[in-house]
């Protein structure tokens, strides 16, 4: 199928950041307003914690068991794998996608541990060929900013000093797909900035021609 030829779809939009940087609220409150605008979309959230793969992914996260770092990170792209017929399925049937992370972290996340080997090109390798999002809103917060937020400890990565590591590995992740936004403003300034941005996504995907790409490939 050639570019032109491609039918109208869904848009899939991505929030990455590090952790308590909002993506979760800023997420919900932009599905709430596509559906306001009669589009039909859908909230996701990586890892998805319901699945078996998931649950493994949880109990690692919450410090109920301890995995081997490269194996827990196969299990986190597992887990996007599985997910992938459904997420083309529903994009093709016209379904926007509102995703609260994905690859990115996954990426940046292992990467930030600096264990030997674990490099951003061996971080990418399990999930290349998978759908690649139309656009990515990266809430931008300080890992200070974030260690101020309530909530902030309650999981294993949440640590200042390796929040601020995971920032600098998204920074080299960054791509023309990318929006930056700036965090620590007020929650509705920085919802209006995406829903405008989410808009111009939509409109475009739904006007045909744009293909599903790969990631990394």
């Amino acid at each position: 199928m050639t570019q032109s030829d491609a039918p109208p779809r869904g848009a899939f939009i991505v929030f990455e950041g590090a952790d308590r940087a909002g993506k979760s609220t800023q997420c919900a409150m932009l599905v709430d307003h596509l559906k306001s605008q009669g589009i039909d979309a859908e909230l996701w959230n990586f890892p998805d914690r319901t699945t078996a793969i998931g649950k493994m992914i949880n109990s690692y996260l919450t410090s109920k068991s301890d995995i081997d770092d490269a194996a827990v990170h196969l299990l986190f792209s597992a887990n996007r794998w599985e997910k992938r017929e459904t997420l083309l399925n529903k994009l093709a049937a016209g379904t926007t996608l509102v995703v609260d992370r994905y690859a990115y972290s996954g990426v940046a996340f292992t990467a930030a541990k600096a264990v030997p080997g674990f490099d951003i090109a061996w971080c990418k390798s399990p999930d290349k060929g998978l759908p690649a999002p139309d656009a990515v809103f990266f809430l931008n917060l300080s890992a200070e900013a974030a260690a101020a937020r309530g909530g902030f400890g309650e999981e294993r990565y949440e640590r200042p000093a390796f929040q601020e590591a995971v920032l600098k590995q998204f920074e080299a992740l960054q791509g023309p797909e990318w929006k930056v936004v700036d965090a620590s403003r007020g929650i509705d300034e920085i919802q209006n900035e995406l829903r405008e941005a989410a808009s111009e996504v939509v409109s475009k995907c739904k006007a045909g021609g744009v293909p599903v790409p790969h990631l990394w490939a």
